[in-house]
């Protein structure tokens, strides 16, 4: 299921404190965008405890329970422990539209009447299902149309703000913090159509686990294998350049400056590549759409830009294409008259050179 109206994690709990209470509701999203600790942390601040029950795990008889003989001699269903309390709760349906049509089935009359055979879950409890999207690549079954129309849907959305904000009071490793609050962009991915790790705000929280286990031992070699076991080849690239630059104290600004050169060593193209992805975000975010709205400071460095294209190309003809490449869109990133002077400037700048 897709919606064209999103939510970001910082506005669900209000949602949920006014759907929750009185209608179940249900939280779709992509993989490890952060539901389930969502869905815990709201029944936390309500003082409900939070009882999970992971959809692809269940039987019907997980729910409906099993049937017990009476004194009279009749039989009667007796719900499993984990469901039938005594205090309100919140009953977390974790990968719902993920659990088999009879499982789904056997959460009707729980979702609706709050019910399941003879008990009625306690008076201020709430049910809140969540589960990945077909589109995602994940688990997913077609929700039956009874059950879709028994719930509240809400859609949720990857926020980098979010996420930092939450990360800086949760130990964060330090280097993905400062990463992501210069490459927000990179926090989430769409999954991809192979089997192959996608970047998610769980992945990085797994990646901040790992590099505080290593410790400040940790070597190159083992943080490519981490970055390249969690994230997006492309993003996990990025991070491992940035690693680089964090320990050697070698930036963009020295460039720029022409304090330090890019760097030409084989091992170093990873940091090549970062340090050109953030040429280009400099670029994209100091140069104006129009020339004449340039300063003669920006005009300066928009000839000096040019001049460091000329020696990224020396070094890698590829990585300086990234520089001047289009969008996702197909659209220039780079303002036009920036894209037409370096065409026109780049095999004077180059003949100097020699």
């Amino acid at each position: 299921m897709q919606s064209a109206v999103t939510v970001s994690p910082s506005q669900v709990p209000e949602l949920l404190l006014g759907l929750a209470t009185v209608r179940p509701v249900f939280l779709w999203g992509a993989p490890g965008i952060g539901k389930s600790s969502l869905v815990n942390q709201f029944a936390d601040s309500l003082g409900l405890e939070c009882v999970s029950l992971l959809g692809t795990q269940l039987a019907p008889e997980d729910l409906i329970g099993v049937p017990q003989i009476t004194p009279e001699g009749r039989s009667r269903f007796c719900p499993p422990e984990s469901i039938a309390r005594d205090r309100p709760y919140c009953l977390f349906l974790d990968e719902l539209n993920a659990a088999t049509p009879d499982v789904q089935k056997a959460f009707y009359s729980l979702i609706l009447d709050r019910r399941i055979g003879n008990y009625e879950l306690p008076a201020g409890s709430i049910v809140i299902g969540a589960g990945n999207r077909a589109t995602d690549g994940a688990l997913a079954r077609p929700m039956p149309s009874a059950l879709l129309n028994r719930l509240v849907h809400v859609h949720l959305r990857a926020s980098a703000d979010d996420w930092l904000g939450w990360a800086a009071g949760h130990a964060i490793h330090p280097w993905i913090l400062d990463h992501l609050t210069d490459r927000p962009d990179h926090l989430w991915s769409s999954p991809p159509k192979t089997e192959e790790p996608f970047s998610t705000p769980r992945a990085w929280h797994m990646l901040s686990d790992a590099l505080h286990s290593f410790g400040a031992g940790l070597d190159e070699d083992t943080l490519k294998v981490l970055a390249h076991g969690l994230l997006t080849p492309a993003h996990a690239v990025a991070f491992c350049g940035y690693a680089k630059i964090v320990r050697n104290a070698y930036g963009l600004e020295a460039i720029l400056k022409g304090d330090a050169s890019w760097p030409h060593r084989v091992e170093d193209r990873d940091l090549l590549y970062y340090l050109a992805d953030s040429f280009r975000g400099r670029l994209v975010k100091e140069l104006p759409a129009r020339k004449e709205h340039a300063s003669p400071t920006v005009r300066q460095h928009a000839y000096r830009s040019k001049s460091l294209l000329v020696q990224l190309a020396e070094i890698s003809v590829e990585v300086a294409q990234t520089v001047i490449a289009d969008g996702p869109d197909g659209n220039p990133v780079l303002p036009s008259w920036f894209l037409i002077e370096a065409a026109r400037d780049l095999p004077r700048l180059v003949e100097a050179r020699r």
